[in-house]
């Protein structure tokens, strides 16, 4: 597909993003995506169009799982979903989409509109599986030296990080800009890119893989908070130990205390902790935050405990403490003094806290894409923009994001987010304002795009797309809905 552009003395103006790029012969623009080709403007990345194949019985099975390139061959409509991926922009964005490809599936007449858009307004939120203390909320979190986003609310087992956003991009210095949308891109394709955190940790994130912080590789995430971990094991413990503390920077469990120590007929230890008391058995704050035990500062877990109650408490009492993650456990007895010492552990106990890993589920860092597909984008659609977010909120419309299922927020707009795994590679890309430029498709039934002011003039075929562009065929990724799948979205017949 040739881009409109302006030639002067052999020099093409690239009309793809607001950069305006004037690019010689032979050479790309800023964007490495656009390519002045013998005085035309073309897209260099090849247009990906997703593939599946049926058994009998209609599952989806992976296809070959080696990429191959398009031989030619017509499309056909059951099978083959037209991406966003190197298929161009709509800048400036009175121009219909790059591609508004119509099919029929089991009967109904269908068409999806696919652009590549330029997101100004978008960011990654990650979230990475680990007790392990990053940072406070609110604190900013750089790559490279540089501002690209803060810590916010951390969720069970998980800390959270949200990165990129518009103020980012293009609120402060160029540089800034620079390195924010380098970093989302790197993170959206799938890219391991190390951060630092104000007051807290340096950790390095990849996308389905585990974090490693300050150095160190986070393998499991925790297997509850300290109370629940009580929950869970409580009737394993009961009649080996005396007390069980289970240590955890949110909630710390204590098991005589408990209710689930309560039921079993625990007897009282004399135990008494630091922090403050929640519900019985259930204590917050006993240390600060850190990567010790249960995601604490704490190294000594005896650092938690106060002085015994001598008229509760007896010697050879014995204790056991251990982490959410079961990464740290000891055993201790309580001298004459009612002091505890640490002491040999025994096997039961030592599989119990080997048990508690099993259950833990391996650590991931898990990257959202989210981009607001609004203002001028939707021209590319429709000549009446808000037709096509109403049609959106009603299911009419199916949003994907390189053929992956998107979640989309409620509210004005069409807020969008998608796991960048779930996407085929090196989906997404950037134009140098700075800005993200990633695939969006909306498919939708031939009649309701009509009603809803659809450019019906640049409808076409999946079977005639143009045969000059580079393209690439690739399997759909395991897991994923098929785009043209009807759970959830109205394209039953009239």
């Amino acid at each position: 597909m040739t881009m409109e552009a302006t030639t002067v003395a052999d020099k093409v103006r690239c009309d793809a993003c607001p950069v305006a790029c004037w690019i010689r012969p032979g050479m790309t623009g800023a964007c490495d995506r656009y390519a002045n080709h013998q005085g035309e403007l073309i897209r260099v990345d090849p247009h990906v169009i997703l593939e599946r194949t049926l058994e009998e019985g209609g599952r989806v099975v992976p296809f070959d799982l080696k990429e191959r390139d398009w031989d030619g061959t017509l499309l056909p409509e059951q099978t083959h979903f037209v991406t966003a991926i190197g298929a161009g922009t709509t800048y400036p964005d009175y121009k219909p989409a790059p591609f508004i490809v119509s099919s029929e599936i089991d009967g109904v007449d269908m068409v999806t509109v696919v652009t590549e858009g330029i997101f100004s307004y978008c960011g990654v939120k990650v979230k990475i599986d680990t007790d392990r203390f990053l940072g406070p909320e609110q604190a900013t979190v750089r790559a490279q030296g540089e501002a690209v986003g803060h810590v916010t609310t951390g969720e069970y087992g998980s800390q959270m990080i949200s990165l990129g956003g518009v103020h980012h991009l293009t609120g402060g210095s160029k540089k800034e800009g620079r390195i924010t949308c380098e970093t989302l891109l790197d993170l959206s394709n799938g890219k391991a890119v190390e951060l630092t955190i104000d007051d807290g940790a340096s950790v390095i994130v990849e996308a389905g893989k585990p974090p490693i912080i300050n150095g160190a590789l986070e393998e499991r995430m925790r297997v509850g908070c300290g109370s629940a971990t009580i929950g869970i094991f409580a009737k394993q413990w009961y009649g080996k130990v005396d007390e069980v503390v289970v240590v955890d920077d949110h909630i710390t469990g204590v098991l005589s205390e408990h209710q689930s120590g309560k039921l079993l007929g625990m007897q009282p230890s004399g135990i008494r902790m630091k922090g403050r008391r929640s519900t019985p058995g259930r204590y917050f704050q006993v240390a600060e935050p850190g990567t010790g035990w249960g995601g604490t500062s704490i190294t000594d877990p005896l650092a938690i405990l106060d002085t015994f109650d001598k008229a509760v408490a007896k010697p050879g009492a014995s204790l056991f403490m251990v982490s959410t993650t079961g990464e740290h456990a000891a055993f201790f007895r309580l001298d004459e003094n009612l002091v505890p010492r640490e002491a040999e552990m025994p096997a039961e106990l030592r599989a119990s806290a080997e048990l508690i890993k099993e259950n833990c589920e391996p650590a991931l860092c898990t990257v959202l894409f989210i981009a607001g597909a609004g203002g001028s984008l939707r021209a590319g659609v429709t000549e009446n923009p808000v037709r096509l977010t109403r049609s959106v909120k009603d299911t009419l419309t199916r949003v994907t994001c390189g053929g992956a299922p998107t979640y989309v927020w409620p509210g004005g707009g069409i807020t969008f987010m998608v796991d960048v795994t779930r996407l085929p590679k090196n989906a997404f890309g950037y134009v140098p304002t700075p800005a993200m430029v990633a695939p969006i498709e909306f498919t939708l039934r031939l009649s309701d795009y009509a009603a809803l002011g659809g450019h019906m003039d640049r409808v076409r075929p999946l079977a005639t797309l143009d045969e000059s562009r580079d393209r690439k065929l690739v399997p759909q990724i395991e897991g994923n809905v098929w785009p043209f799948a009807r759970d959830g979205v109205r394209w039953e017949h009239d």
